[in-house]
């Protein structure tokens, strides 16, 4: 039992620095991005998925102000058993516009490590629908701020400072700083699970994310022992497939 007593001290000291320290930035490598587009998008999805993805196929804002947050959704077994887990994020340029068909491209961040499993799963269910399934893990990453006082600014759907720096209707970026990365792509948003977790986004590979170089970029190490410090299970690893019952 002795044996073990280094390794908890280490982990109980990297969770009191973690506790104490401000805001954190982390790239999750073990997430990978993969891309729904086509006219039954939203349908596949809705017909797949515990969260009501019908909330994607809302037209943009005129006030442009986002049409709706990231969800957080799993594919479950036939008796509501947990499979895989997705974060599900809506592009929401000022460009973008609805077809008459109700097309719309959404990315979703997956547990990396069961990446090419799930991507034959989710081909094995389209059948005959009209919706194209893209590894784009080469094209975009996953990030996670978090850490002490993110948790007490405004519930909002996304940070506001990080408001004005996204691809957004309505941006001032002549303004966007070279710390904040101009043109970086999509903004934080809140993390639906606890929102003690920090903001969550997917970003262009090659470039920073908005406000990663005015806090304290760090491994995603970090991540895992704040979320795990909060009772957070994550991915198809920590949550076992076939074996546990998830609400979403």
């Amino acid at each position: 039992m002795n044996r073990f007593r280094p390794c908890l001290l280490i982990h109980h000291r990297h969770l009191h620095q973690l506790q104490n320290a401000g805001p954190l930035c982390s790239q999750l490598k073990s997430r990978s991005v993969i891309r729904f587009s086509g006219p039954d998008t939203i349908k596949f999805l809705q017909g797949l998925l515990s969260n009501d993805v019908r909330r994607f196929g809302e037209s943009p804002h005129e006030d442009n102000s986002p049409v709706v947050p990231h969800m957080y959704a799993a594919l479950l077994t036939p008796q509501g058993r947990f499979l895989y887990d997705f974060f599900l994020y809506r592009q929401s340029r000022p460009e973008e516009k609805l077809d008459r068909n109700g097309s719309v491209e959404i990315l979703a961040d997956v547990d990396g490590s069961v990446l090419d499993e799930l991507l034959a799963t989710l081909k094995k269910y389209r059948l005959r629908s009209k919706v194209d399934i893209e590894n784009v893990a080469e094209d975009f990453y996953c990030w996670q701020r978090y850490g002490r006082g993110l948790s007490e600014k405004t519930p909002s759907v996304e940070e506001p400072v990080a408001a004005s720096v996204g691809w957004r209707g309505g941006d001032n970026r002549s303004g966007n700083s070279a710390s904040h990365g101009n043109d970086v792509g999509w903004q934080w948003f809140k993390d639906p699970r606890l929102d003690c977790l920090g903001f969550r986004g997917i970003f262009p590979s090659g470039t920073t994310p908005p406000l990663v170089e005015s806090d304290k970029e760090t491994d995603e190490e970090k991540y895992l022992l704040w979320r795990l410090e909060k009772g957070v299970a994550e991915g198809s690893t920590e949550i076992p497939k076939g074996a546990c019952l998830i609400c979403c």
